[in-house]
């Protein structure tokens, strides 16, 4: 399969009624600030709390029948392994998430409510890979990757594809980039509009591969980034980095106070919650990395799952 715009439209059709369509949400307080006119479309209501859903199910639905019943597989510690999980369960299939053994409790939890088989593996790159592998050469499932495929780079897009069927005078969209699913499958969205709509990445300062792979002209691996945006610690995918090259207009960055001081606002000013990763756009507006002065400004909120543990020492 390539991906492309046509692809992205027959994924929207495909996970109709299988996802959430989110609400775009306004803030005068963030408009007051910026001057200009912002728009945020919150997938943190997303299922399992994430726009991961979106690509997790347009893989899983886009399985033949013969590829469904020998189920599906991926290795995930985060908002992927739900996603997948609750796809699988959705069209009455077996899946298998591998997790490392120091995955939080409660991410091991939340997988194996969805109804997901979860094999532990050492915490390395390396294991998960084995792991997966070998389970891959045991059963026949279909492995599932988080963003580096076709049909999840397709269903993440559907997230932009009603953020411009709502607010369809957009000036541009700002988007946290990891792998680089979601900002590649926007950016697919984007390039059908009627009028031209910027695509712009965002990134944690400690973790700015795509930026400097965009740079370089080649992709440049993350080297174990140091950020509190944890969900933006991957490094961009031979799928993801050539439509970003092709349909992103820029990758700006955001340091680790002002993502913090963004989630903040965020929580106490639009009293929703947001993890980490979804304040990096909003941190690099608010830092001046992008000129949003006297325009219309879509922000994607990737995620809301931060652990109720975490969420004070989050704040202070």
């Amino acid at each position: 399969m390539v991906v492309d715009l046509e692809a992205v439209r027959a994924a929207r059709e495909r996970i109709k009624g299988h996802v959430h369509r989110t609400p775009v949400l306004r803030s005068s307080y963030f408009d007051q600030k910026l001057g200009a006119e912002l728009f945020f479309k919150c997938e943190n209501f997303q299922k399992v709390g994430a726009f991961k859903i979106r690509g997790a199910s347009n893989a899983v639905l886009s399985l033949s029948d013969e590829e469904a019943a020998r189920g599906v597989c991926a290795h995930s510690s985060g908002n992927h392994a739900q996603a997948l999980a609750l796809a699988a369960r959705r069209r009455g299939i077996k899946a298998c998430i591998i997790m490392p053994k120091t995955a939080p409790c409660v991410k091991l939890g939340a997988v194996r409510d969805y109804g997901a088989e979860i094999l532990l593996c050492e915490p390395t790159q390396q294991a998960r890979e084995e792991t997966t592998r070998q389970y891959i050469e045991d059963s026949g499932a279909t492995y599932i990757p988080s963003y580096d495929d076709d049909r999840v780079i397709a269903g993440q897009g559907t997230a932009a594809l009603e953020f411009l069927e709502e607010v369809p005078e957009l000036d541009m969209i700002l988007v946290p980039v990891g792998g680089g699913g979601l900002v590649s499958g926007t950016a697919l969205a984007a390039s059908g509009h009627a009028t031209p709509v910027k695509v712009i990445g965002s990134e944690p300062e400690c973790a700015d591969d795509a930026r400097r792979s965009l740079e370089a002209g080649r992709i440049l691996p993350s080297d174990n980034p140091d950020t509190i945006a944890d969900g933006l610690r991957t490094s961009l995918g031979q799928r993801t980095f050539p439509l970003i090259q092709r349909f992103v207009d820029s990758i700006v960055t955001a340091s680790e106070e002002s993502i913090l001081l963004a989630m903040r606002n965020i929580w106490e000013r639009m009293k929703i919650v947001v993890e980490p990763s979804s304040a990096v756009p909003l941190a690099a507006v608010l830092e001046k990395q992008v000129d949003v002065k006297g325009k219309k400004v879509g922000i994607i909120f990737s995620g809301g799952n931060v652990e109720f543990s975490r969420r004070s020492a989050l704040l202070n």
